[in-house]
């Protein structure tokens, strides 16, 4: 029920709010700033954010990934075994007051994944082994900036592939790269996110990202029409010519990165000295692999390309509701009560609709007139708006109008019930 929803919604954004998505999610009340880079995840917004949550699980199970839970809590010696304690820069570090114990808050977890799978003794015939979670990440961005795109605690999706050789990890990969872009697609982006080279530092020549094209973007990339694929700024240099085809003539664009992929080969598995025992008694360094989503980046960047003057357009996929449905109170009769048709029959239609397992937020709110509840439909974004008014309630009707369309239609209680539950 909207009449008991917090936050209500704003009129307003915060003044120090410039970026698209955040003005647009704090004011539809989907999430609330607590300070620079960090922010309170709202009920609408966590709606959303387990939608985006439930359709990259979905995929990772599909390519083999077990699901766990590591801690944000990590042991410096850890870091100390790979050599980053040091040469993180957005690493967050700090004494334990009671055991004087340094410890860091996660910005990823190499240092936790790798230890961790040692501990199980794994022969080549446990191989390939994939393991991922959705875990609050921690890193002291310098300057936290573009509301949820670039925090200082944020929640991400990472996964770890485990390899006994080459070609094992670079099929892997290969598989990889379908389910990021079914997640993209799934989520409603897909059209505008482009598989990008990047640089692949000491692991290898590149690594790829996911970039999705829009004016918000923080990050260049140059994108080849004729394979679709794209490369960052970085490693682009001064005559930019794609790798998979050989084009020079690409398009420059501005973009956010909203996924990447990674060859780690042995880089996290030496320090730990994490090995396997082939088949014929040997052991060997395990080959890894990492591939990373920000969930909360990814609720962005849609709000970014997903909007109009007046709001959100949520996909359908990832809406914190399927139906905006919105009951009008009718004029005062002559006995000075409120009509009631129109609001028992959007009772009734929100009963239905609930029980046929229709997520629907039912706009009650008697106190709210007509436009501002419309405005309100709009801001929020949620696919389908359903109006129930005394005009169309005397006919047992109701008007149905898509989030983003220009024209509604008037339509019987039942055929409007049978028109969402098909679409």
């Amino acid at each position: 029920m909207q009449s008991k929803l917090l936050p209500k919604t704003r009129k307003e954004a915060p003044k120090d709010e410039v970026s698209l998505n955040a003005q647009l999610l704090i004011r539809a009340g989907f999430i609330d700033k607590l300070m620079a880079g960090v922010y309170t995840v709202l009920p609408l917004g966590l709606r959303v954010m387990k939608k985006i949550e439930n359709v990259i699980r979905s995929e990772m199970e599909s390519a083999g990934g077990q699901e766990l839970l590591m801690p944000a809590l990590q042991p410096k010696e850890n870091w100390k075994k790979t050599g980053r304690w040091e040469t993180l820069d957005s690493l967050f570090r700090f004494t334990s007051h009671y055991s004087k114990i340094d410890l860091a808050l996660g910005p990823t977890h190499e240092e936790i994944i790798s230890p961790l799978v040692k501990k199980f003794n794994l022969s080549y015939r446990d191989l390939p082994v994939s393991l991922f979670q959705f875990q609050t990440k921690f890193r002291d961005e310098k300057r936290a900036k573009s509301g949820i795109l670039r925090g200082r605690e944020f929640l991400m999706k990472d996964l770890y592939s485990f390899h006994s050789d080459e070609k094992d990890a670079e099929s892997y990969y290969e598989k990889m790269k379908g389910h990021y872009e079914n997640i993209f697609n799934r989520c409603g982006i897909g059209e505008k996110t482009y598989l990008t080279f990047a640089s692949g530092g000491s692991f290898s020549k590149y690594s790829h990202e996911y970039q999705t094209v829009t004016e918000a973007g923080e990050d260049i990339i140059y994108v080849c029409d004729k394979c679709k694929v794209a490369i960052n700024k970085e490693i682009a240099g001064e005559q930019a010519i794609c790798p998979q085809c050989g084009n020079k003539d690409l398009k420059e664009n501005k973009s956010i990165e909203v996924g990447n992929i990674f060859s780690l080969k042995t880089k996290f598995s030496e320090p730990f000295d994490l090995k396997f025992t082939d088949e014929n008694g040997q052991e060997k360094l395990i080959l890894m692999g990492c591939y990373g989503i920000g969930v909360g980046r990814l609720m962005g960047t849609i709000v970014e390309i997903s909007n109009d003057a007046n709001g959100i357009i949520w996909p359908e996929t990832v809406a914190p509701y399927k139906v905006h449905l919105i009951g009008l109170k009718g004029k005062e009769s002559k006995s000075s009560q409120p009509a009631s048709l129109a609001a028992g029959l959007a009772r009734n239609l929100y009963d239905k609709m609930a029980k046929s397992g229709i997520e629907v937020l039912f706009d009650d709110r008697d106190d709210v007139r007509a436009g501002e509840k419309f405005a309100d439909a709009d801001l929020l974004g949620i696919p389908y708006c359903i109006i129930v008014s005394e005009k169309t309630a005397e006919n047992n009707s109701a008007e149905i109008k898509k989030r983003g369309d220009t024209k509604s239609e008037v339509l019987p209680i039942e055929d409007i019930i049978k028109r969402i539950a098909v679409s």
